[in-house]
């Protein structure tokens, strides 16, 4: 199949435990009048509470509804449906602005973002826009220590909805925000009742992309790092203006990779190296790592590299000691 190089069509990856809203927030988008086509990717049919003509329930026959949205169910290989929906597209039979995956409340969120780095076709055509992850601000402090399949779908997210804040107290929600910065500083965190945020907040903001400067609050990155809770999933971030030795960087990353790679939930953000006069972006899911060049460093910014580490079992020291040692000569 040859694919036209036009710009990729933006992918939004919703995630969030069972019972968090999910669904009401598709909902929300399927009837919005935001002026743009989804393809609606679900991929579990039975948990989807959409009404039945909005969901047709076959593995790849797609249909255009009447606001514009697109929906298939997927039973098989995503892989196989996002190649069908380039196809389709490219024969002229459906058009669609972006697509938007809803998966199971127990998925861990990493096997639908890895599958837009693994296949050739797929990553030409697609990119991921961002994960978007609800919290149930009533019930998530039971699953913190119970539930890894919660904080991991915290830790994988570019954007946190806390939704249902309207049941729960000032007190509470700041406790919850709490933790959940400890394990995702880097995620932007919106709040709502039956998730009734601005579509613009969490459509087209290419967060997972990272062309706008990783933003990560200092304060994480000083002395804050020691929990108080049993969180499983923590975070650690770095900021650095010296610059970076590349080859040093490419042998810690291969070494993160190989030997941390399962305990690595995401890492991303922006090297700052040795007589480069652009800008390295890289991300990385478990064993899938990706940098390229960005742009040029602009002459009135601080040329600083910054990166955040999310996982499980990490060892600050270590990853510092690690982290020092790329420092350029």
């Amino acid at each position: 199949m040859v694919l036209s190089k036009q710009k990729k069509i933006p992918v939004t990856i919703l995630t969030g435990y069972l019972g968090a809203g999910k669904t009401t927030l598709l909902n929300r988008i399927l009837t919005e009048k935001h002026n743009q086509k989804v393809a609606i990717i679900v991929n579990e049919f039975g948990e989807v509470g959409i009404d039945n003509q909005l969901v047709v329930n076959s593995e790849e026959e797609i249909v255009e509804m009447n606001n514009g949205c697109i929906c298939c169910t997927v039973r098989g290989d995503l892989i196989r449906i996002l190649r069908t929906l380039a196809f389709s597209m490219e024969q002229g039979d459906v058009m669609f602005d972006r697509v938007l995956i809803e998966t199971t409340g127990l998925a861990d969120p990493a096997p639908v973002a890895q599958t837009f780095f693994m296949d050739e076709i797929v990553s030409e055509k697609f990119e991921v826009d961002s994960i978007v992850t609800v919290v149930d601000s009533l019930h998530i402090t039971k699953h913190f220590d119970t539930k890894d399949e919660a904080q991991e779908q915290i830790a994988f997210a570019d954007i946190i909805i806390l939704n249902k804040t309207d049941l729960v107290t000032d007190e509470e929600l700041a406790d919850i925000e709490s933790r959940i910065i400890q394990m995702n500083p880097a995620a932007k965190r919106l709040y709502a009742e039956n998730c009734n945020v601005n579509l613009k907040d969490i459509l087209g903001i290419n967060s997972f992309d990272l062309n706008l400067k990783l933003e990560i609050n200092p304060h994480f990155l000083d002395d804050h790092h020691h929990h108080h809770h049993n969180d499983k999933v923590t975070s650690i971030a770095f900021r650095e203006e010296k610059p970076l030795d590349i080859r040093k960087v490419d042998q810690w990353m291969s070494y993160l990779v190989q030997e941390k790679g399962e305990d690595l939930l995401r890492y991303k953000g922006i090297f700052h190296i040795k007589d480069s006069k652009e800008r390295i972006v890289f991300q990385g899911i478990h064993m899938l790592f990706a940098g390229k060049a960005d742009r040029k460093w602009r002459d009135h910014e601080t040329k600083v590299t910054e990166l955040v580490f999310i996982g499980k079992n990490l060892n600050r020291l270590e990853l510092e000691r690690q982290f020092n040692a790329c420092i350029a000569n």
